[in-house]
């Protein structure tokens, strides 16, 4: 991992930074864990803003303002589902948080905090889905090693916190 990376155990809702990604599902109006988490945390005008939007594609990402959280922005990324490994998930995901990057540094945003993308009600494997997001935000931050001053993956779990530790050393 570079030095503009780190993995912490937490809840993202609280953490200081300007963008905050959510792990949305297609239509960005809320569900349960992380996205049901920033949902509550941001408050009804993340779900108006949310509505006009439409939705958004598996591998995708749109951003709202953050409304009531510390966060500037909230950028809402699509996942895969898990499906066996063989539907393309990989490449969805590794899409799902390039897409993200691309729109932080879009709008400006100098700090952007993630979480574990698909690996909740999802089902992709945490081991597998921290490599991918390890690998795809480390080659993002070199390509744009002026975009970004930090990379927060903040995790809800010691569990997915030791996998991201394992994938860093990988």
């Amino acid at each position: 991992m570079n030095a503009r990376l780190r993995a912490v155990y937490g809840d993202i809702v609280s953490l200081d930074v300007e963008a905050v990604v959510n792990a949305a599902n297609a239509t960005l109006l809320g569900g349960g864990g992380v996205d049901g988490a920033i949902h509550d945390a941001a408050g009804p005008e993340l779900f108006e803003a949310c509505q006009r939007l439409g939705g958004c594609e598996v591998g995708d990402a749109r951003i709202t303002a953050g409304y009531r959280m510390k966060a500037q922005y909230i950028i809402h990324a699509v996942g895969p589902i898990w499906r066996g490994g063989s539907a393309g998930e990989a490449d969805l995901l590794a899409s799902a948080y390039r897409t993200s990057l691309d729109v932080a540094a879009g709008e400006g945003a100098r700090s952007v905090a993630f979480p574990s993308i698909s690996t909740g009600i999802y089902g992709y494997p945490v081991d597998l889905a921290a490599a991918v997001a390890l690998q795809t935000v480390d080659a993002w931050t070199a390509e744009h090693p002026d975009a970004l001053e930090s990379v927060t993956f903040v995790l809800f779990s010691s569990d997915t916190l030791e996998a991201f530790e394992r994938a860093s050393q990988a």
